[in-house]
């Protein structure tokens, strides 16, 4: 029977063996990541069985030596063979005490190193993703298949002889075999994940066999430190330190069940796990399980598709029989994985911000200024059109070095809202096709301003930079069957960057000084010469005026003298004594005058002479001032 048992565990560790190293061939050669991992974990139980294959030989020649010892004792008791010590005796029994004792404790050791050197190994081969897809799949679920058949047949049949039994140093070897058929079956899960358009399950497969070998070197290392501070009782076997607990429990999942009950009878002072509930429920649990199973399946038949939604239905990753999208409400599939559903958001206008974005963290207040940090900016470049330097350059001479104008920076944001309008393109032409728009946005807003002049796109030409940048970044879209229409561009907070506004404001208030003197020259030079113009055209049309009424009175004294000769001829007497009195009626209309009537009175004439009799004469006469002698 014991040799029995040796040729168990030298049967493990060869199907251990010759299973890590075909399962790392063929895994390598088809590109699987996930079997190449497996297979390391293979590995690690192919050490394991082999430590302790070696270390059950020991204790079976420590076995015979005792039993050759034991019969030699009863047949020369009085014999000087016994009179020496018993370690002196037994060299089997020393070699096996030295082994667990050193070498078991460095074996251990080594065996964490290097589950966790393979562990961070692929881990660091998987971080970038897998980029290269598993190939000759059949194969590859074939040999997998057959492999986790024929570990898991073999590792059954090693565990219920060790738990029968009670051989601890062929548990180990035993529960490997097991965790190994469990990885084969989940490999071969993952080729057919591969195989029905899932390239994806290899590299998920490949990051949980790496978890699983840093767990299992973790466990093991805190076994290995326990293991040296334990208290050594003499005649108490113990489990032995490369011995993982953990790949027990994932190579025999049942014996949660065990510990359960053993639990339930600890704490509840009786034997639980003989009532027939207990009894019933573990009989039924594999049914129960399978039944909402079932219910889940069931469950995944039903989609419901919420408002303002559309879902694409795929079966075995492609979309079921070319159907269009599904809309709002309730619809039935077949269970999952066979069909699949994705919900895109068709109704809600999605956007997004190209350039600056605001930052909540440092925006604060409700006054926002240019020159205060209030966004997370980024810079585009833009043109800036000198227009002195522009004069320059367009009256330079033919042949002379034209310059360019010169470029300044401009931090701005500009949101971008789009809406799906074809969910079929969307989700099928493109793999990433919100990207794609932002990485479209972004190019055609580089594009744009590049050619543009910072003082157009932040006064004026905002309007017609939103349009045709919508106008433009739609037609990449179009370009690549995008299936989204751009509803809407805008540009908001352009201003020039954080730190330069001051000195972009000390500019702009500059030309602003400068327009406006230049502004108040030309009013001032077009109210001279309005003036001047008007008092030119006032002077001539009093010039044409007066010449005109001293025309008209020459010829009215013309007239008049032409008509004056008949009177004269007529009377001579009377026309001369009229125009006397004319004469002086006219001479005397101004003047003061004094009548003296009656030649015979003696009447005193007092006259007032203070009356002023001409006041134009007589203000302007100055006294002159005495001369001093």
């Amino acid at each position: 029977m014991e040799r029995n048992i040796q040729k168990n565990g030298l049967i493990n560790l060869a199907l251990l063996a010759v299973g890590a190293i075909s399962a790392y061939l063929v895994a390598h050669n088809g590109n699987s990541l996930a079997g190449q991992v497996g297979a390391c974990l293979m590995g690690v139980g192919v050490l394991v069985a082999a430590i302790s294959w070696f270390q059950a030989r020991l204790e079976e020649r420590e076995r015979l030596e005792k039993l050759e010892f034991d019969e030699l004792s009863r047949s020369a008791t009085n014999s000087a063979l016994f009179t020496a010590s018993e370690t002196e005796i037994l060299p089997a029994q020393r070699s096996r005490e030295q082994f667990e004792r050193i070498i078991v404790p460095v074996f251990t050791g080594l065996l964490v190193l290097a589950q966790i050197l393979l562990a961070v190994y692929f881990w660091r081969q998987l971080a970038g993703g897998n980029k290269v897809v598993p190939r000759d799949l059949q194969f590859g679920m074939a040999f997998f298949a057959v492999v986790a058949l024929v570990l898991f047949v073999v590792g059954r049949f090693s565990a219920v002889i060790a738990r029968l039994e009670k051989i601890r140093l062929l548990q180990p070897s035993a529960t490997y075999l097991l965790l190994s058929a469990f990885v084969s079956s989940f490999i071969t899960a993952g080729y057919f994940g591969v195989w029905f358009g899932y390239p994806q399950s290899d590299l998920y497969l490949a990051r949980g066999f790496c978890v699983v070998l840093g767990l299992v070197a973790t466990e093991t290392l805190l076994n290995l430190i326990l293991e040296i501070y334990r208290p050594r009782m003499k005649g108490k076997i113990e489990r032995p330190v490369y011995d993982s607990r953990l790949v027990g429990l994932l190579g025999q999942p049942e014996a949660l069940v065990t510990t359960a009950a053993q639990t339930l009878d600890y704490q509840f002072g009786f034997k639980v796990s003989e009532t027939w509930f207990y009894r019933f429920f573990e009989r039924a649990l594999g049914w129960l399980l399978l039944i909402q199973f079932g219910l889940v399946l069931v469950s995944s038949c039903l989609v419901v598709v919420d408002p303002g939604e559309q879902a694409l239905l795929e079966r075995f990753g492609q979309l079921a029989n070319n159907r269009l999208p599904l809309g709002p409400g309730l619809h039935l599939k077949f269970p999952w994985p066979v069909d699949q559903v994705y919900r895109y958001p068709t109704d809600r206008i999605q956007s997004f911000i190209i350039g600056s974005e605001p930052d909540p963290k440092i925006e604060g207040g409700k006054v926002i200024l240019w020159a205060a940090p209030h966004l997370s900016e980024q810079n585009f470049l833009v043109a800036n059109r000198d227009l002195d330097a522009v004069d320059a350059t367009n009256a330079a001479p033919a042949g002379a070095t034209q310059h360019p104008p010169p470029g300044s920076l401009l931090s701005t944001s500009i949101p971008v809202q789009f809406q799906i309008t074809n969910l079929v393109e969307w989700a099928y032409n493109n793999e990433e096709p919100v990207e794609l728009i932002k990485y479209i946005a972004n190019r055609e807003v580089i594009r744009y301003l590049v050619g543009m002049d910072l003082n157009d796109v932040m006064s004026i030409s905002r309007w017609d930079a939103a349009n045709t940048l919508r106008e433009r970044i739609q037609k990449g879209v179009n370009e690549h069957q995008m299936g989204a229409q751009i509803v809407f561009v805008g540009l908001q907070d352009i201003h020039p960057p954080t730190k330069v506004a001051p000195d972009y404001e000390k500019r702009v208030g500059a030309t602003i000084t400068r327009e406006t003197v230049i502004l108040a020259s030309r009013a001032a030079a077009y109210y001279t010469n309005v003036m001047a113009s008007a008092r030119a055209s006032n002077i001539l049309s009093v010039a044409q005026t007066d010449r005109l009424r001293r025309n008209v009175d020459l010829q009215a004294q013309e007239a008049v003298f032409t008509n004056q000769l008949p009177a004269y001829a007529a009377s001579p007497s009377v026309f001369i004594q009229r125009a006397y009195l004319a004469t002086l009626s006219h001479a005397l209309a101004n003047s003061r005058t004094y009548l003296l009537l009656g030649t015979n009175s003696q009447e005193t004439m007092i006259l007032n002479l203070e009356d002023k009799v001409r006041k134009d004469i007589f203000d302007s006469i100055a006294v002159p001032s005495p001369k001093s002698k």
